[in-house]
C-alpha cells in the first residue's frame, strides 16, 4: 500500500516549527536531509527531537521477524506517532493496516490514503459516526473496522445506518474488557449476550471478530499482571470459540486482535494457538515498537524476552530510536544543571526523561555517555533539573545533552517535526506529525 505523501514532502517548512534550523525555513520537507545540518554542530535550535535511522530500520526488521515466527499480522497503532511517513515504513514492512483510536484519526489517515483502518475503540457520537460513514461512502474500497462493547453502542450504529443505508455492512469487532479496566464487556456471559445481538444486527452490521486490550492490567507484581493478561486473552479466545459454534461471525476471515506494546508476545502465543474451523487472522496492534524508548518499554522488554522464548529469535531486541536534545542553560549549584527541555518537549506521564549523552563542542569528537549518577528529579514547562547524586556535575553552560524518554506516545505529540539522524547525528530528513 503506497500512501499519498508527495504533497507532504513538497510542503515548505514554516518558521513556526520548534527545533527547525533557520537554514531549513521555507525548504520543502523532502530537502531537509540535503542541507548538511548536524545536531552536534549546533545547527538545530534546541530542544529538538530526533529519530535514529539505524534504530528505526532495526526495529522494523525485528518486529517483522517476530510476526513471521509467531504467524500473526501487525496493525500498528498510529496514535503513537501520527506520522504518515512512519506509517508508510510500517506498511512497507508488511503491516496489515494501521490502528486508530478516534474518528479524527481515521480522517487523518484517509487524507494520506491509508486503505485499511482498525479503530480500536467504540465509534459513538453522531459527528464521529457521520465522519466515518462519509469516508466509507467516498471510497467503497476502504476497509474499516470498529469496536462494540454494549447494546447501547450497537444501537447508536444502527440508528446512524438507518439514516444512511449502505450496500456493504459496517464491520465491527466485539470488545472484551476486564473488571476495573477501560472499555469492553466485563465477562464471558456479557460477551455471549452482545455477540448474539451483533449476529442478529446483520446485514447492517457484520461481526468480524473479537478484540481486547490487555495493557490495562497494571501493577508492579509481574506475576499478577501477567495472570490478568492471560485471563483476558483466554476469555477472548473462549468467546471466539463459542461465537464460531453459534454462527456469530460474518463471512470472511475471523479476526482476533490484541497485543499492545507491552504484552504482544502473550497475545500472539495465546490467540495464534486457538483452533478454529475457518481462516483466522490474529492481529497485534503494537505502536511503540518502531521508536521504542530508553526507559519504560526498555525495562519491560527484559521481561518480554524472558517470556517470548523461541518467538524472540536471536540477537538484540528493540532499540531506542527517540531522543530529545537540549542544552545546558545554567549550572546554579555544583550538583545541579538546568537544561532547556521541559514538559512541552518530552513525556513525563510514566517516567521523567533521563540524560543519555552529553557533548561539549570543541572537547568531544562524539557524544559521551551521561554519567550514571545523574537523574532528572523535576521537569517544568521549559526546564529540566539534572542533579548529580555525589560530587559536582561535570557540565557547563552550552553543553549539549541527549535525553532518553519513556512512553513515546506522549513525546511524539509534542513535536510537529522530528529530525531523522544517522549515528553521528547528521540530519538525514524530517518526520511530520498530525496530532
Amino acid at each position: 500500500m503506497k500512501l499519498d505523501l508527495d504533497g507532504l514532502l513538497a510542503t515548505p517548512l514554516p518558521d513556526t516549527l520548534k527545533g527547525l534550523s533557520p537554514r531549513a525555513v521555507g525548504q520543502p520537507l523532502a530537502a531537509l536531509g540535503s542541507l548538511g545540518l548536524s545536531v552536534l554542530a549546533g545547527d538545530l535550535p534546541l530542544p529538538a527531537a530526533v529519530l535514529k535511522e539505524s534504530a528505526l530500520a532495526h526495529n522494523s526488521a525485528w518486529m517483522r521477524g517476530f510476526t513471521e515466527r509467531a504467524g500473526v499480522s501487525l496493525c500498528p497503532h498510529g496514535k503513537t506517532t501520527m506520522a504518515p511517513q512512519l506509517f508508510q515504513r510500517q506498511l512497507d514492512a508488511g503491516s496489515w493496516g494501521i490502528t486508530a483510536a478516534t474518528a479524527s484519526h481515521v480522517r487523518t489517515y484517509r487524507r494520506f490514503g491509508v486503505q485499511r483502518v482498525l479503530m480500536a475503540n467504540q465509534l459513538v457520537g453522531r459527528a464521529n459516526i457521520e465522519m466515518v460513514l462519509d469516508e466509507l461512502a467516498a471510497d467503497p474500497g476502504f476497509d474499516f473496522y470498529c469496536l462494540v462493547d454494549s447494546q447501547a453502542g450497537l444501537s447508536q450504529l444502527q440508528d446512524a445506518l438507518a439514516r444512511r443505508p449502505r450496500q456493504a455492512p459496517l464491520q465491527v469487532l466485539l470488545e472484551m474488557g476486564m473488571p476495573g479496566g477501560r472499555t469492553g464487556v466485563r465477562s464471558l456471559d456479557d460477551a455471549l449476550v452482545l455477540g448474539r445481538a451483533l449476529r442478529d444486527a446483520a446485514p447492517a452490521v457484520a461481526l468480524r471478530g473479537i478484540e481486547g486490550y490487555e495493557g490495562v492490567a497494571g501493577g508492579d507484581d509481574h506475576g499478577k499482571v501477567e495472570l490478568a493478561v492471560h485471563g483476558l486473552l483466554d476469555t477472548l479466545a473462549e468467546a471466539a470459540r463459542i461465537g464460531e459454534a453459534e454462527g456469530w461471525f460474518a463471512p470472511g476471515e475471523l479476526i482476533l486482535t490484541a497485543g499492545g506494546s507491552a504484552f504482544f508476545d502473550m497475545a500472539a502465543a495465546v490467540l495464534a494457538a486457538l483452533p478454529t474451523h475457518r481462516a483466522t487472522r490474529v492481529v497485534m496492534r503494537s505502536g511503540c515498537y518502531l521508536s521504542h524508548d530508553s526507559l519504560h518499554y526498555e525495562r519491560m522488554q527484559a521481561r518480554l524476552r524472558q517470556r517470548a522464548g523461541a518467538l524472540w529469535g536471536s540477537g538484540p531486541g528493540l532499540r531506542n530510536a527517540l531522543e530529545v536534545w537540549a542544552c545546558v542553560q545554567s549550572v546554579p549549584e555544583p550538583q545541579r544543571a538546568i537544561c532547556s527541555l521541559g514538559r512541552r518537549d518530552a513525556s513525563y506521564d510514566v517516567v521523567l526523561p533521563q540524560p543519555l549523552w552529553w557533548f561539549r563542542p570543541g572537547l568531544h569528537g562524539r557524544p559521551e555517555p551521561a554519567p550514571p549518577n545523574l537523574r532528572v528529579p523535576a521537569l517544568f514547562d521549559q526546564h529540566a533539573y539534572v542533579d548529580a547524586a555525589d560530587g559536582p556535575i561535570p557540565w557547563q553552560v552550552g553543553d549539549l545533552v541527549g535525553f532518553g524518554i519513556g512512553h513515546p506516545c506522549t513525546t511524539f505529540d509534542k513535536w510537529p517535526l522530528l529530525h531523522t539522524v544517522d549515528d553521528d547525528y547528521a540530519v538525514t530528513g524530517g518526520i511530520r506529525t498530525f496530532f
